[in-house]
């Protein structure tokens, strides 16, 4: 089975990356093209991928096609995709915003569509993506989902309707995340440490406090708990983003990406 990537921006060359660095794939078998054909050359001679030189080419040899240009791009690209598709062929949408419905109508109601969306943690082979098919996509095609984004994190399978929500909490997030981070080292700055120490120990810490919620059978309420001696340091700090409200202003970070998100629509 050959993966054709139809642009080559930052997430697909992530994603083809995880694809060749895997044990799933023949690098080969993982297929680029890019108007700027030397970002797909760069990555053919980094991990031995196949680049194409025209959209032509990539459809003719690949059994899935990954569509992977600018949201804005996409339906410059559509007609030519769609006279070049053929019976069998899946159709994989990582273009943020555009839904099955929209693919639908400008590809085929027959064809099979997934769509996906992958966070900018692809990069370091630890995104979380989420997906969701056509009412043809196959048990099997599925699979084949599952598998590819699997060599770049992990992905779940939701509910189109739920997309918006998972825009917030699982692609804005790194974001929130960066913040909390910087915001550690720079405390950490404030009573003396150097900055890349701090920064270093910071993103550590959260990474750690990461992967135990990944891992453990418990809340992070009853992981909290744990670290917080009564009467010890962790819990006055604990108190302090209690009584600044930490916990809302969060929530209220996600509630302004759904909603900013549903404007777009």
């Amino acid at each position: 089975m050959k993966f054709g990537f139809l642009g080559v921006g930052n997430m697909a060359a992530a994603i083809m990356k995880g694809m060749c660095l895997g044990k799933s794939f023949d690098n080969a078998d993982v297929l680029g093209y890019n108007r700027t054909a030397s970002k797909v050359e760069k990555l053919s001679e980094q991990y031995g991928l196949t680049t194409c030189y025209s959209v032509k080419e990539l459809m003719e040899n690949s059994d899935v096609v990954v569509l992977s240009v600018k949201p804005q791009v996409l339906p410059d690209v559509m007609p030519e995709v769609k006279e070049l598709l053929r019976e069998g062929q899946l159709v994989i949408s990582i273009a943020a915003g555009k839904e099955i419905s929209y693919l639908q109508e400008n590809l085929g109601e027959d064809v099979h569509i997934v769509r996906v969306m992958p966070n900018v943690n692809a990069q370091a082979l630890m995104s979380t993506s989420c997906f969701t098919c056509s009412a043809n996509v196959t048990d099997e095609e599925k699979e084949v989902v599952k598998t590819m984004f699997g060599e770049v994190g992990s992905i779940v399978e939701i509910e189109e309707h739920q997309f918006a929500v998972f825009t917030a909490v699982g692609c804005a997030s790194p974001a929130f995340t960066y913040i909390y981070i910087d915001a550690l080292a720079r405390a950490g700055v404030k009573w003396g440490l150097p900055k890349d120490v701090a920064l270093d120990i910071a993103a550590s810490s959260v990474l750690g406090s990461a992967k135990m919620v990944m891992e453990s059978d418990k809340h992070p309420f009853g992981l909290m708990d744990e670290v917080c001696s009564p009467g010890g340091t962790t819990i006055e700090g604990v108190c302090q983003l209690q009584d600044n409200n930490f916990m809302s202003t969060v929530e209220k970070a996600v509630s302004a990406v759904i909603e900013k998100d549903m404007s777009l629509k």
